[in-house]
């Protein structure tokens, strides 16, 4: 178990910053799979986190500097392997366990820290492509949209290994933002079979987005590969992948619509879509509330409820279909989730899922899932 108290730490100068802030986080998932390809079944699955943030002004004499460690280590089944899914069920499951450095990262801020340039293994979608109000769901599709998370070689740098990125961003006016980054197209870390990839040689993922904090969040974002990616059907004269430029964009809103300043209840949607030919799915969907304090006697209740969808490719479409699979123009879900914490380190979230499957091997397209989750979190 990966679980730390959070120590008295030193200040960095005269203020109240502080020059060290360490945060971890155990989560261990129970994932019943009631109905799906190969059901039922019960699974644990485990993933445990260390992150470290360091101001490094006061031991090398400069002004906003910042150095980041994250490392992770994860255990248990593959529930979706019972489930069928396309995109996933549950947002910590991952193919191998293995422990990493999950990020490293040099931060300078500018401009009177209207800004900021990071460089090193980083999240792509700690700054892209994310919904805060939806990060309470566990159904993977609500972390990023799934026809960005397809794509490259191994997968772009999202969790559960990310690559070398160099991001800068900017705040714009008195609510506006925008950022950008190049990014490793081969994702790997310390502890991933390959190590970093320091050879560039599968080109860059090259990716940009803008928008506007104010009573939440507006955004828009593009991105594009540099290099040419397999074609997921279209092959050439010699019986090769055709190559072509992955690339996208989405909209994201997330937005208060009610409640109080204590409780309020958010609402988000994000629309993505992709060039379509380098990935199962040309685009997605997703939208949901997330009532925070929804019952007055648990203050630190959230309560939230999301749809989603993914919307297959052509080329994977026939593809399934020269194999023998009927498929549908989609694969969409629904997840209602309740967490609330039952100690100020314990956090307990039940949690129910249903997903119609774009297709199915053994003919039948409905998955129901039910499950629970418990964090064990130095945070207060």
């Amino acid at each position: 178990m990966c679980w730390a108290t959070n120590p008295a730490l030193a200040q960095a100068d005269g203020n109240t910053s502080e020059a060290l802030a360490i945060n971890a986080h155990y989560i261990a998932d129970a994932i019943y799979v009631a109905q799906g390809e190969r059901s039922p079944k019960l699974f644990m699955v485990h993933d445990a986190e260390v992150s470290a943030e360091v101001k490094l002004d006061r031991w090398i004499g400069t002004s906003g500097t910042t150095l980041g460690l994250h490392a992770l280590a994860t255990a248990g089944g593959r529930p979706n392997d019972a489930a069928g899914t396309l995109q996933g069920v549950d947002n910590v499951e991952v193919s191998s366990h293995r422990l990493k450095l999950y990020q490293a990262w040099l931060e300078q801020a500018f401009a009177g820290g209207r800004g900021s340039f990071r460089l090193g293994l980083t999240d792509l979608n700690a700054d892209f492509y994310q919904n805060d109000s939806a990060g309470v769901l566990l159904a993977p599709a609500f972390g990023i949209g799934s026809e960005l998370a397809a794509t490259g070689p191994n997968g772009p740098s999202i969790f559960p290994s990310t690559a070398l990125t160099a991001r800068v961003s900017v705040a714009i006016g008195k609510s506006g933002y925008a950022r950008a980054a190049v990014v490793d197209a081969k994702a790997g870390v310390l502890g991933d079979p390959d190590g970093v990839d320091f050879s560039m040689r599968h080109g860059a993922l090259v990716i940009g987005e803008a928008g506007l904090i104010e009573n939440g969040k507006i955004g828009f974002g593009v991105w594009r590969y540099t290099q040419r990616q397999n074609d997921i059907r279209t092959l050439t004269p010699d019986g090769s992948p055709a190559k072509r430029i992955a690339g996208g964009a989405y909209i994201i809103a997330d937005q208060k619509i009610g409640g109080t300043q204590e409780r309020p209840t958010n609402a988000f949607v994000r629309i993505g879509v992709s060039e379509g030919k380098t990935t199962p799915f040309r685009g997605g969907f997703q939208a949901g509330i997330l009532m925070s304090g929804p019952f007055k006697s648990r203050p630190d209740g959230q309560l939230s409820f999301g749809v989603q969808q993914g919307i297959l490719s052509r080329g994977f479409r026939r593809t399934l279909l020269d194999d023998g699979f009927r498929t549908a123009r989609m694969e969409w879900g629904i997840e209602v989730t309740y967490a609330d914490k039952v100690h100020r380190n314990v956090t307990l979230q039940p949690d129910v899922q249903y997903v119609r499957r774009a297709y199915s091997p053994s003919g039948g397209r409905d998955t129901v899932v039910l499950g629970i989750r418990m964090i064990l979190s130095n945070a207060e």
